[in-house]
């Protein structure tokens, strides 16, 4: 859509405002669907329908006079370089948050609409906190003012639900219902209202095709003592999946039905056919009244229709076993792991080769200077163009289903975008001369993946080599990290950005997420971040998380390295105060490239990290490749210079080189 049309998209909005019962002083537009989720289907993109702003994060204000953007450190340029001049870029943790702006900048009395299925119970609660002082009003609409005025808004399709085997699952519907169910008891709890879309798949073992790049279903789950339910278009429901969701006692109801569930649930007159040979009796329903909701991802909208005195609210009783693998999932998560890894090098190898061959580079080895392109190429490469090659290498693997997220191939100055997604129509072409960035990942069966590397095909600057091996250090810092139980990730978040410290370096994003299987890429409740949220969870044995560090220098380059991490015990030689050690078990492969390490940056310790890590992706990944990529990785797993005593590996004693056929 160009600016202009855009731009009058406000002045529309703003007319909806003024004759709207009450008049809109100010309209809310999030970023989020009506499940709280990150990525969102093409229809439920309206904060980027009327900004303009395609950022996976971010919030829009719009007021009778000004059009405001909050988004996060990720998508600062981007946003800069994405809105018009009649939107204002506010930076979150640099600018004050939306509540209190409006708080501060809007009349008395002063009428703020939203989306009530748009907003969390959470988010609404401080924003009628914040409005309190000037007695202004978080007005909830009965529609959403933006689908108004979106003309051409895309349908809703119904994809079909399918079932997530046990095979890659590792539990049942009725031991994760079980479990479920004694939580309940537990907190006295009649039942809970299951908002996120990945909670919903996890707990019933479903997957779907509504989200791009997350095998999620739209749907909502309401679970009590005796029954459990499913809200989703039927139209998705194949025979096979009725008949599956009736054996595990399941039933299957319209997807807008849940606002008016959510109310017999309140009441206690939900009732549903009950699970075979339940142990739970009426005395248990009597006894228990309140209503679970976790507030960051149930809506206002669900949440307006309950007795707010019996309304439990916590975090999510999913949230921690869908983020504890069990050992099948963790099994799957690492073989995915190695599939992937052996694309990540075609694709290297494959991108080496036409670096040289069409822009006269000296390559993924060589610091030679002096590259060309050449007059008579036979292939441009672009960043979208390449990216949709290592797309191919990815699925020619086993249990390929997808992408995990778009693809972040960027090139110089793109690459300091730091969630940067590039478009055919405007991408920049390969530059032998500047930094190459990609980020990517995928969703295969049996895991999701998620990984970055950054090279350069020329001659680096001794800037760029420095500034790649503080991040490297960084990232081998947490990746070594020895803790006790009841660590959480916002104190592990300081070893991946000492080093760059030291030089007064730093990054706007957070260090670590985890990962589903064959589920969202980034997935609560932990992470690792300076964010005080990071605080809330502490990490676990069985946990995934990744290890990302980077760094950033606007227009001209970008450099982050990401490896996915399983939490595991640690075999400490002490156990000081009883409480249990853990440690981190890499599953990600493909070489660092060491034309970019300054060595002499680097300890012995660090050095011998680098080497057991390549010595390990070249026995791992070996199997996947043809002659020419064997070579090319014997090359890029080369040790690099600085051990005084040679690198044993002891690959028999090594689980992760069990055997996994691509």
């Amino acid at each position: 859509m160009a600016a202009a049309a855009r731009d009058a998209l406000l002045d529309e909005l703003r007319a909806l405002m003024a004759a709207h019962s009450p008049p809109l002083h100010a309209l809310v537009v999030p970023s989020e669907d009506a499940h709280q989720s990150e990525y969102v289907s093409e229809r439920d993109k309206r904060r980027q329908f009327v900004s303009g702003f395609t950022g996976s994060a971010g919030l829009a204000l719009i007021t009778m006079k000004e059009a405001l953007l909050w988004t996060d450190g990720r998508y600062f340029l981007q946003a800069e370089q994405q809105l018009s001049d009649r939107w204002k870029l506010m930076r979150m943790g640099e600018d004050p948050p939306v509540e209190v702006w409006i708080a501060d900048n809007l009349s008395d009395e002063a009428v703020v609409g939203i989306n009530p299925w748009c907003i969390s119970v959470d988010t609404a609660q401080r924003y009628e906190h914040a409005f309190s002082k000037k007695h202004q009003t978080l007005f909830q609409l009965s529609s959403d003012l933006i689908d108004e005025i979106w003309k051409d808004r895309p349908s809703a399709e119904a994809l079909p639900v399918f079932v997530q085997p046990v095979e890659y699952a590792g539990r049942t519907v009725t031991e994760k219902l079980k479990e479920l169910r004694e939580k309940l008891l537990h907190e006295k709890a009649r039942g809970i209202i299951i908002a996120a879309l990945d909670e919903v798949a996890w707990l019933y073992n479903i997957r779907g095709d509504d989200v791009h790049y997350s095998p999620v279903v739209h749907s909502y789950s309401i679970v009590t003592l005796h029954s459990a339910f499913f809200y989703v278009d039927k139209r998705k429901v194949s025979v096979e999946v009725q008949n599956y969701m009736t054996d595990n006692g399941i039933n299957i109801k319209d997807y807008n039905m849940v606002q008016s569930d959510a109310s017999l649930l309140a009441s206690g007159q939900l009732k549903g056919s009950a699970v075979n040979g339940s142990s739970y009796g009426e005395n248990d329903m009597n006894e228990n009244s309140k209503v679970w909701i976790d507030s960051n991802s149930c809506c206002l909208a669900l949440y307006s229709k309950l007795d707010h005195d019996q309304v439990l609210m916590l975090q999510s009783p999913i949230a921690l076993p869908k983020a504890v693998k069990n050992p099948v999932e963790l099994d799957g998560l690492r073989k995915a792991h190695i599939r992937d890894g052996a694309a990540v090098v075609q694709y290297l190898a494959w991108l080496d080769n036409q670096m040289q061959q069409n822009y006269g580079a000296s390559g993924y080895f060589s610091e030679a200077k002096g590259s060309q392109k050449k007059q008579h190429m036979e292939v441009q490469l672009t960043e979208v163009s390449v990216s949709d090659k290592l797309e191919g290498f990815r699925a020619s693997k086993e249990h390929f289903k997808g992408l995990s997220f778009p693809t972040i191939s960027s090139v110089g100055p793109n690459a300091a975008v730091i969630h940067y997604s590039p478009e055919a129509s405007s991408c920049a072409e390969l530059d032998a001369d500047k930094i190459y960035l990609c980020d990517s990942g995928a969703q295969y069966l049996d895991g999701t993946t998620d990984i970055t590397r950054t090279v350069h095909f020329g001659k680096p600057s001794e800037h760029e080599k420095s500034c790649y091996t503080a991040v490297l250090k960084g990232h081998i810092a947490l990746d070594s990290a020895v803790f006790p139980n009841g660590t959480t990730g916002h104190a592990l978040d300081i070893l991946a950005r000492t080093p760059l410290w030291r030089s007064g370096l730093d990054y706007r994003h957070g260090t670590g997420h985890g990962i589903g299987s064959y589920l969202n890429v980034h997935e609560g409740p932990h992470l690792i971040s300076f964010r005080p949220s990071a605080r809330n969870v502490p990490l676990q044995a069985s946990m995934t998380v990744t290890d990302e560090p980077g760094y950033y220098e606007d227009g001209s380059f970008g450099i982050r390295l990401e490896n996915v991490l399983i939490v595991k015990e640690a075999n400490t030689k002490y156990n000081f105060g009883d409480k249990g050690y853990l440690s981190f078990e890499h599953i990600t492969w493909a070489p660092y490239q060491t034309k970019l390490i300054d060595t002499t940056l680097l300890t012995p310790a660090e050095i011998e990290w680098v080497n057991a890590y390549h010595a390990d992706c070249r026995k791992i990944l070996q199997p996947y490749l043809n002659e020419q990529e064997k070579e090319w990785l014997r090359k890029a797993t080369e040790p690099i210079a600085g051990l005084d005593r040679p690198f044993v590996l002891d690959v028999q004693n090594d689980k992760r080189f069990v055997a996994c056929h691509a």
